[in-house]
């Protein structure tokens, strides 16, 4: 048995091996897989917007003017009049003077800190950023400190050692963690940005259309727009639809066009995507309660589970429940889905060992009344 046969018979045995598992169908809060029906507790749709039928009827109208698919690279052929309508609106809705649109977000983090830092900078990143911000900064062949998870007095440690080293240098972090549904003490960060000579990258991706007087994200809320340089974030959840873009000065923005691997050699983003972005930008600017009422159950859910004895972080609608083990957390999935509900474990090496976890994706799909089941249901599940 060769390397990757061992691999995967020890994942097995561990029961850690992933599979997909495909779903025949998933509308308006829930998903169909083997032939039954769940409450989804795993989508990021978090306003409901994937089957609004201003999404659709804008991607519609986009495949009859523009056809299916951008047909090229945009520094070909591909480049659309709808992209730069996208990425006009992008830059007002972030309060930027650019932006530039990716195909998803891990193009765009992998092509962003590639192409902007190098040999002789240094990125200074939260321990628990996304994989994909791992990987743009692993490319990128700078210097890499990890500072402690929401920590700004170790990261100013790191700073004042190592900054004087090195040319450029980045802070980045996400405004919402993907796996602790927490937020970061942002204005503290951009302080130490200031102070020691870099720039700060934000990664919006589960904040937009969440937070903020128009949606725009935690950035926005903080009243940061103008100190932070990168305001990174993706169509692909609150907004309902797919891609991602990039927000900053129109300087950044130019270069990246000009240097960005990941952007310069895709094919441009297919019109009725772009479309369907462009609706719920708009949807997001216009309806505020969407948003307003996800965080009040949110905040329900998440007492209430505290409430329980349950170990809870975070303070977003992502709420992860930390079980430790990863078979404990695998047959507390199994139990939940067994009542019907959703739910998937997440566990090493996407969360720290003794960490593994149930993360609950709340969507305006889920009111008072699933909640209210779905805690009387988790609390005849014995740990």
């Amino acid at each position: 048995m060769g390397e990757i046969g061992i691999y995967l018979k020890k994942r097995s045995e561990e029961g850690l091996l992933r599979k997909l598992k495909p779903v025949s169908s998933r509308k308006a809060g829930m998903i169909n897989v083997g032939g039954r029906e769940y409450i989804d507790f795993s989508s990021n749709d978090y306003l409901g917007l994937s089957g609004h039928p201003g999404l659709i009827a804008a991607a519609k109208a986009a495949l009859d003017e523009f056809g299916a698919s951008s047909s090229a690279s945009r520094l070909l052929s591909g480049d659309l009049v709808i992209h730069h309508r996208l990425e006009e609106e992008v830059a007002r809705f972030k309060n930027k003077e650019r932006a530039l649109v990716f195909n998803s977000g891990y193009q765009a983090n992998v092509g962003i800190l590639s192409s902007l830092y190098s040999g002789g900078d240094a990125i200074f990143s939260d321990r628990l950023n996304h994989a994909s911000i791992i990987d743009g900064m692993l490319l990128s062949g700078a210097r890499i400190f990890r500072y402690s998870h929401n920590d700004p007095d170790h990261l100013e440690a790191l700073l004042k050692r190592e900054r004087r080293k090195f040319k450029k240098a980045l802070i980045v972090t996400e405004t919402v963690f993907s796996m602790d549904g927490d937020r970061p003490p942002l204005r503290a960060l951009v302080g130490l940005k200031e102070r020691y000579g870099c720039r700060i990258m934000v990664d919006e991706a589960h904040a937009t259309g969440i937070y903020g007087k128009n949606g725009s994200g935690v950035v926005e809320e903080d009243g940061l727009s103008d100190e932070v340089d990168l305001i990174m974030g993706t169509f692909s959840k609150a907004l309902g639809s797919f891609g991602a873009y990039v927000a900053a000065s129109g300087e950044i923005v130019d270069y990246l066009i000009n240097t960005c691997r990941s952007f310069i050699y895709s094919t441009g983003l297919p019109p009725a995507v772009a479309a369907s972005n462009l609706a719920a930008l708009e949807l997001v600017r216009r309806e505020p309660h969407r948003r307003e009422a996800l965080l009040a159950l949110a905040q329900y859910f998440r007492l209430a589970l505290e409430a329980m004895g349950l170990r809870v972080r975070g303070s977003s609608q992502v709420i992860p429940v930390i079980i430790g083990e990863s078979a404990k957390a695998g047959e507390f999935a199994k139990a939940l889905q067994g009542f019907g509900y959703w739910v998937l474990p997440i566990r090493p090496p996407t969360v720290p060992a003794k960490e593994a976890r149930l993360r609950f994706s709340l969507t305006l799909h889920h009111d008072r009344n699933i909640l209210h089941k779905l805690l009387s249901d988790i609390s005849h599940v014995k740990i």
